[in-house]
């Protein structure tokens, strides 16, 4: 064989290694890997596959309360970020159950001259199952980020529940406080009248500037918070610091759900968050453990190469079995994974305990919220109201002082601001249990219709 035929059979293997590693080869993609695949592109069609893709729409006053919800859910870069890190755990089922790259090998005897030129390839084969057991414990790590991508979606959509509940609530505030200082005007009213008719004193009139100047504080610390919740509601929406302010929705929306404590714990065992991921991070562990039990197995390697010098031209195989030797390291690998599977599990009963406690915590406070917003709104603020139209009628009769007035009108202030307190209460209650204990996705959301690894 000539020189020129050696160089042009071993720029042809060359060549071959590189077309195979440029252009190359498509494994077999497990079912695992199907199924996360889809359950990503079923994400990223209402996702966005890079940000600022969604088309949303831009938020009114008129929007209703699930087209804000949607709008934090699909624009809010925790949401976002959670997303790409699930998709990179997918990526990974395929690395995991792929056969290492082949290796181009060259070997050349040489003295005075070449006596052999063999250039060849070399494959590694994992043996006994590994493959697939590291594609299964990449699925299980894919499923675990699912659940954390999952668990971001529930927390967006709680604090923005949670800043525009504080945010309307603060808004009922200023509206009572606004129309308290109304009342203390007219009471004022009322006062100079009966001064310039000898049935009061002027210190009358001083209580009632004062209870208006406190009013009046009272309204400009309000009207402070109120800037802070705006910060808050616009950082709920995804919103940068230098876009423009959100419009605040005009319509006030309550949570509905059914406060069951039995069917809510059933749903808190099927879907929160914080348990799934825990389940998924104990799959991890055992998949992980089924990997190291495989260590004990040897793996293999196949090559084959072609003397060029020889004529005619020899074909030499060759196969490599690795010996695993080590059985220390081979019993820690496999204690440490079991004990990690056993860590995953005493961490998954001890949330449950915790969902349990939460739980009840919850459901304590809407009922307890419910039932004062009702003991307020039926009985408390009607007789209030009644007490305050009482002592107006006795003082102008001359039949009390002015300190009665000036108590029921801050008694019926009370009673406004405690109403609003429990209704308050009972809505973030509601979202808490809606959200972060049952774990429901909210509507629109982008995992709302997707199955689960």
């Amino acid at each position: 064989m000539t020189r020129k035929h050696i160089f042009t059979t071993v720029g042809g293997i060359a060549i071959l290694g590189s077309t195979l590693g440029l252009t190359g080869c498509v494994g077999r993609p497990v079912a695992v890997e199907k199924t996360a695949r889809r359950q990503v592109a079923d994400v990223t069609s209402q996702l966005g596959a890079q940000p600022h893709d969604v088309n949303l729409p831009p938020l009114t006053a008129e929007s209703s309360h699930a087209d804000a919800l949607r709008f934090a859910v699909l624009n809010h870069p925790r949401v976002r970020a959670a997303y790409y890190d699930w998709a990179r755990s997918v990526e990974r089922i395929t690395v995991e159950r792929s056969l290492p790259d082949p290796v181009f090998v060259f070997e050349a005897d040489v003295s005075d001259m070449i006596s052999s030129l063999m250039p060849g390839l070399m494959l590694e084969l994992p043996g006994s199952r590994k493959r697939a057991l590291a594609a299964k414990a990449a699925s299980a790590e894919s499923e675990v980020k699912y659940r954390e991508l999952e668990a971001q979606v529930q927390q967006v959509a709680f604090g923005f529940k949670k800043a525009y509940y504080q945010l309307y609530f603060l808004e009922a505030k200023l509206r009572v406080n606004a129309e308290s200082l109304d009342l203390l005007k007219d009471l004022e009213a009322i006062a100079r009248r009966q001064n310039e008719v000898g049935k009061a004193t002027l210190q009358d009139v001083l209580r009632a500037q004062i209870e208006q100047d406190k009013m009046t504080a009272e309204i400009a610390n309000l009207g402070d918070a109120r800037l802070a919740l705006l910060a808050q509601y616009k950082a709920a929406l995804g919103l940068q610091r230098m876009e423009p302010e959100p419009s605040i929705p005009a319509r006030f929306e309550t949570t509905p759900i059914e406060v069951n404590p039995d069917r809510l714990w059933q749903i808190a065992v099927a879907r929160n968050p914080a348990l799934r991921t825990m389940t998924a991070e104990v799959r991890v562990a055992e998949a992980s453990l089924a990997v190291a039990k495989r260590s004990r197995y040897p793996d293999f390697s196949v090559g084959l190469e072609a003397d060029l010098k020889a004529s005619p031209i020899m074909a030499r195989p060759s196969l490599g079995v690795t010996l695993p030797i080590w059985r220390d390291k081979i019993a820690a690998e496999i204690a440490s994974a079991q004990s990690a599977k056993q860590a995953g599990e005493a961490r998954l009963a001890a949330e449950q305990i915790m969902v349990a406690v939460e739980l009840a915590e919850k459901t304590f406070m809407f009922r307890e919220a419910t039932r004062n917003q009702a003991l307020i709104q039926q009985d408390l603020l009607p007789k209030a109201e009644q007490s305050l139209e009482v002592a107006r009628s006795a003082y102008v009769t001359g039949r009390t002082g002015f300190l009665d007035v000036v108590e029921a009108s801050r008694s019926l202030l009370d009673f406004q601001l405690q109403r609003i307190e429990a209704e308050t209460q009972r809505e973030l209650s509601l979202a808490e249990l809606a959200l972060l204990v049952a774990g429901i996705p909210p509507e629109n959301s982008p995992l709302k219709n997707v199955e689960s690894n």
